[in-house]
């Protein structure tokens, strides 16, 4: 699938995951490809960008490190690591972890226990 902007440079996500390890398992990580490594850190804020906490609040985030060492043709070196995100809202107990993947394409979706950013 082709990842679509908005006019906000986020991501169009219109699917919504209904399985809990989806981005919140290294196994189970949020595919958001990139087209070459001059852009390596581009999708990962569209992606986060366009989410919103569980009833609509704002979120922030940060990169917390690159781990989990995995096989890909997509890049010279045959490896790939996954991004770990930690998300955190106005109001929550504990931040939570997403994984993404910048190597591989596929189906955008938000994660379980998150919602879109109203525009």
């Amino acid at each position: 699938p082709n990842l679509v902007l908005s006019k906000n440079n986020t991501f169009v996500i219109t699917a919504f995951s209904k399985d809990k390890k989806y981005g919140y398992d290294k196994d189970y990580p949020i595919n958001i490809f990139y087209l070459n490594t001059k852009n390596d850190s581009i999708n990962q804020p569209r992606f986060l960008e366009a989410l919103a906490g569980p009833n609509g609040e704002l979120i922030s985030y940060k990169k917390l490190e690159s781990c989990c060492p995995f096989p890909t043709k997509r890049f010279e070196t045959g490896a790939g690591l996954l991004d770990v995100y930690e998300i955190y809202w106005k109001g929550q107990e504990k931040p939570i972890r997403l994984y993404l993947n910048i190597y591989e394409k596929g189906i955008v979706m938000v994660p379980v226990g998150l919602t879109l950013k109203r525009l």
